[in-house]
């Protein structure tokens, strides 16, 4: 037999080093650039590089941290100086400095000496100087007042109305202005205004969401050159959001006693604006009783589900503007301090991030009609011409259409999704450009109604938004199918993150749900940098935990789902996982690992009955064909039981707790969860094995695949559970897919590692029902809540849903693409392809916090072509499949190609 060669291509360079040959790439304080003021008063310090040498690795690293951009120009760490620290680390490198302060302003930059090539010459490099600021972290920080009353107009009644408030305040600045800085928190929204101009307006629907009983977040804004000498004003406008909530049913009793949705007051806002001139001296300007107050502006409604009525009628003016007259307005009301405790938001906002222009638009009767040719998540920005005074132009938003082209609304349930806009042209003009402040839609399609003149179609943008974040997955194959489906979770994925992972965005909903990201996350965090929202998400999930431990399903719990199963809350210990694994962030891990074990332990100590956990809630949701009914169902031959499900995760989460508890020296927690595993899986097997027919229980796919992939099948069965699978999904299911939301977590990536590569592919490239791909030749442009979407009931039927894509984008990553994360944060690296026969090549990089990593491989015949790039200062244990298998190769960063014979 002909031996294997690796064929490597190493790019070597006979001059000396230059800077941009190697150079730091990403540096990072507290995971940002540093523009914001920190929510800590000890950041950590990342960094990598770009280098067009081949094995570059740190030798060594010195931070240097100032008081002073001069100091730290000079190398002079007044703050901090680690001084020259041999090691390669370059991720999440915590400052011991001098105590820090709110209001602190430090400069930094790091110093790093590298080897690279083969003969191990050495570079020092020295990173640009870096500044970041330290927000306000005390109480005693603080002197102003929350603002805010209940008016009369308001309606807490099922679908809640309410205006939004407009506040304003006159004040005089004695000199000119050298530093500004504007805290300002709002519930439930807010936009502020300082001189006639909007503070950030390129964020939205701000702040963060939050559980409103256990903290509120601030943001904060360098505002000094919108500040002048003399007479200034500032304006601030408040919504509902989620802390007045969109429904609301009195009396209505669920969940332990208590209405399941929570409500938490009327709009309210706290803001300090501090102001340093030039002698050094101060000002503050805050919020208080003697702001003024109007109900009557022109945002007559907001309501996320049921969206924005605008009344340009009611325009207030330029009262924004210094000198504005506010007699007739109310005083401000000071008081009403939410429960929570004020807080830094730590995550970004949201913001816009990708613009579509409709593809088509028709006129039916007296309305004209949009397809974005995407279902987006955002709001519609339009262009009106030529409306008379009182004119109301409503815009009302679907997913799909009806046969006879009008809008599609079942699915949305009791949301309204409707926008309206009422002209005034005397304020407006005769050319008006429109779109809401406070709401968001799910939507394709646009119904237009009310307008006079005829549109154009460049009247019209959607504007997409969601938490800001960059793009960091790049991901093709020869397979059409897979590629549109990667499309539509890539659009799907994006379009729920609204300052927490959510459900759905249109119908009314829109909640972070839990099970939909157990697993999900962990795909998610490949295509995007998701790492502070998922961060800011654990905070919300521990904010809501019980005393007794017991977790929401739904985070922050907007609604009290507090139904005690592992598969759904168990995301508070994977997404931990996760940002540890694809970040290298172990502080989510020493921050929840208290709040994680006593969950844990409230499970086992009120639901284990001779080490089996009886108590699930939702079972294998959404399982073909999608009924929820299935779950309290008589017929027991498709349903998985709840120990079936809740058992094989209780096993799995102990799993992380003794990686966790490993991470943190925790000697006896690491025995506990050693045998907890133990027990748990010896008692599992005894009940539910059935050695004779090679299953678990009733032979559902769900039964067999959880307790294979978390490792509970003793080792002599696992080959024959494995084929009672293959056997289920084949025969019974004609290679399709026949999981729930729980058993799709793990089907992918079992059916691979188990040697059947080619039915995984058979299920990601299946277009007919059920399958992801029959969703996309029916049209579908995002993934559905239902393998049935074109033709299940409408009132679960979203249009936009994660849940049911499991582990299949992490299937596309670590399996076709090979990348996986050997150590935290990608610092070591496997790559291993699965090159399945029927793909003809995957194209597939991951731009991660070590750097840039590329696996590209092509298969002709029997011949394998393969590319990957490893960032510097980083190695990795490369496999290259062969006919035989696979053979290893440790590899320094650089670009290699390898090829092989299959």
């Amino acid at each position: 037999m002909k031996h294997f060669a690796f064929f490597l291509v190493l790019i070597i360079f006979i001059l000396p080093v230059s800077n941009s040959q190697v150079a730091f790439h990403h540096v990072t304080v507290e995971h940002q650039d540093g523009s914001q003021p920190l929510a800590t008063d000890q950041p950590r310090f990342s960094w990598n590089f770009s280098s067009e040498e081949d094995n570059v690795r740190q030798i060594s690293y010195r931070i240097i941290v100032s008081s002073s951009a001069e100091n730290a120009r000079k190398g002079v760490g007044d703050l901090w100086d680690t001084q020259t620290i041999l090691s390669s680390k370059m991720l999440n490198i915590r400052y011991q400095g001098k105590t820090l302060h709110s209001r602190d302003i430090a400069f930094w930059k790091i110093h790093a000496t590298l080897a690279y090539g083969n003969e191990g010459k050495t570079v020092t490099r020295e990173s640009d100087v870096k500044s970041f600021e330290i927000s306000l972290l005390n109480e005693e920080d603080w002197s102003a007042l929350w603002l805010g009353r209940p008016l009369d107009d308001d309606s807490l009644v099922q679908k809640t109305r309410i205006a939004a408030r407009y506040y304003r305040k006159d004040f005089s600045l004695r000199n000119e202005v050298v530093k500004a800085r504007l805290y300002i928190c709002g519930l439930g929204q807010y936009t502020a205004f300082i001189n006639g101009k909007e503070v950030a307006p390129e964020e939205l629907l701000k702040p963060a969401l939050s559980n409103y009983l256990k903290r509120v977040y601030f943001n904060a804004y360098d505002v000094t050159d919108m500040l002048k000498k003399g007479d200034n004003a500032m304006g601030v406008v408040l919504g509902g959001g989620r802390y007045f909530t969109m429904r609301f049913n009195e009396g209505e009793i669920e969940w332990g006693g208590q209405s399941h949705i929570q409500n938490y007051g009327t709009p309210r806002f706290f803001l300090q604006l501090e102001v340093t001139y030039p002698d050094g001296s101060t000002d503050r300007v805050i919020s208080g009783a003697n702001w003024r107050l109007s109900k009557d502006g022109p945002i007559r409604t907001t309501n996320e589900f049921d969206g924005e009525t605008y009344d340009e009628r009611l325009s207030l003016g330029r009262w924004t503007e210094p000198g504005y007259d506010d007699s007739q307005w109310l005083w401000g009301w000071a008081g009403y301090p939410p429960e929570g405790k004020l807080t830094p938001q730590p995550n970004p906002n949201i913001r816009v991030q990708d613009t579509l222009v409709p593809v088509a638009m028709f006129c039916k009767g007296d309305a004209w009609y949009l397809d974005m040719g995407q279902n987006m998540v955002g709001y519609l920005e339009l262009q009106m011409r030529n409306l008379k005074l009182g004119d109301t132009v409503t815009l009302r938003f679907a997913e799909t259409l009806n046969p006879d082209s009008t809008l599609f609304v079942a699915n949305l349930r009791e949301a309204e999704a409707t926008d309206r806009y009422i002209a005034n042209p005397a304020v407006g003009g005769q050319i008006v450009k429109w779109h809401p402040t406070f709401v968001y839609h799910g939507f394709r399609y646009v119904e237009i109604t009310g307008l006079r003149d005829n549109p154009k179609i460049t009247d019209f943008k959607g504007l997409v938004f969601y938490d800001e974040m960059k793009t960091t997955g790049e991901f093709e194959t020869s397979e059409e199918i897979i590629n549109a489906v990667y499309h539509n979770a890539y659009w799907g994925i994006r379009g729920n993150y609204r300052s927490m992972p959510t459900d759905c965005p249109q119908r009314d909903e829109r909640m972070g749900w839990t099970g939909d990201r157990t697993t999900g996350n962990y795909g998610e965090s490949y295509i995007f940098d998701n790492h502070r929202l998922y961060d800011k998400w654990l905070v919300d999930g521990e904010d809501g935990q019980w005393g007794n431990g017991s977790l929401s399903d739904v985070w922050p719990p907007y609604w009290r789902r507090y139904t005690d199963n592992m598969t759904w809350p168990g995301a508070f210990i994977t997404v931990a996982d996760m940002l540890y694994t694809r970040f290298g962030d172990d502080q989510p891990i020493r921050q929840h690992y208290p709040a994680m074990k006593r969950w844990m332990l409230l499970m086992k100590g009120k639901y284990s009955v001779d080490g089996i956990i009886t108590r699930d809630t939702y079972g294998d949701w959404c399982m073909p064909p999608e009924s929820p009914e299935l779950v309290h169902s008589k017929d027991t031959t498709r349903i998985t039981k709840a120990p079936l499900i809740s058992t094989p995760f209780y096993c799995f989460l102990a799993g992380k707790m003794l990686q966790f508890a490993q991470l943190l020296g925790l000697s006896d927690d690491v025995d506990y969860f050693r045998k907890e595993i133990a027990v748990t899986t010896r008692s599992f097997n005894e009940k539910y094995l059935n050695k004779e027919k090679a299953c678990y229980d009733n032979n559902t796919v769900t039964a067999n695949i959880l307790p294979l992939w978390f490792g509970m099948v003793p080792k002599d069965m696992e080959d024959k559970v494995f084929a009672s699978i293959v056997e289920k999904t084949e025969k019974d299911f004609g290679g399709h897919v026949s999981t729930g939301v729980v058993g799709i977590q793990q089907l992918m990536r079992t059916l691979t590692e188990y040697g059947r590569g080619d039915l995984a592919l058979k299920l990601a490239t299946n277009d007919t029902y059920p399958s992801w791909g029959y969703m996309v030749r029916n049209g579908a442009t995002t993934i559905w809540e239902l393998w049935n979407g074109n033709t299940a009931d409408p009132s679960m039927n979203s249009g936009n849903h994660v849940m049911l894509l499991g582990d299949l984008v992490l299937w596309y990553y670590e399996y076709l693409g090979g990348i996986r994360a050997l150590k935290p944060g990608y610092s070591k690296i496997m790559l291993k392809p699965y090159p399945v026969k029927g793909l003809k090549f995957v194209n597939c990089a991951y731009e991660s916090v070590s750097g840039r990593i590329e696996s590209r491989w092509r298969r002709s015949g029997s011949r394998f072509e393969w590319d990957v790039t490893i960032p510097a200062n980083t190695t990795a244990e490369v496999l290259v499949p062969t006919k035989k298998g696979y053979e290893t190769k440790t590899c320094a960063n650089g670009r290699y190609h390898f090829s092989s014979k299959l």
